[in-house]
């Protein structure tokens, strides 16, 4: 499974950015789709979530600005981020989990977390 993960860059405080990650090559059905970020010095953490059917979950620090959706006939993500903030500057990643099965040749029993590449978010103060 590839997620290609677009959408980063550079913005002044208070401006928007909207992510997009697309996943291929796989036959199973996508569960969760997520962003994390994880900025310089700190820990990736979870930004958003949404399931199959569409319940979402946010950090409560991007509630009320961020917005995820996804369409799951194209098996795509994206996310809407309004009035960012610098604290937001973070490398972002795309996330999918897959259920149980065969993924590059290695056959795993619980969840199957993919990850993209990341894309950058620089939020300027």
């Amino acid at each position: 499974v590839q997620l290609q993960a677009s959408g980063g860059g550079l913005v002044q405080a208070g401006g928007s950015l909207r992510l997009s990650c697309a996943a291929s090559g796989s036959r199973a059905s996508i569960n969760a789709m997520g962003w994390y970020r994880r900025a310089p010095g700190r820990q990736r953490e979870l930004v958003a979530t949404i399931t199959s059917d569409g319940s979402t979950n946010y950090a409560d620090s991007v509630k009320g600005r961020f917005t995820i959706s996804r369409d799951n006939a194209k098996n795509t993500v994206w996310m809407q981020m309004n009035s960012l903030k610098p604290e937001d500057t973070a490398v972002y990643y795309c996330n999918a989990d897959l259920p149980p099965g065969w993924y590059s040749g290695t056959y795993y029993s619980g969840t199957f977390h993919s990850w993209g590449q990341g894309t950058l978010v620089t939020v300027s103060s």
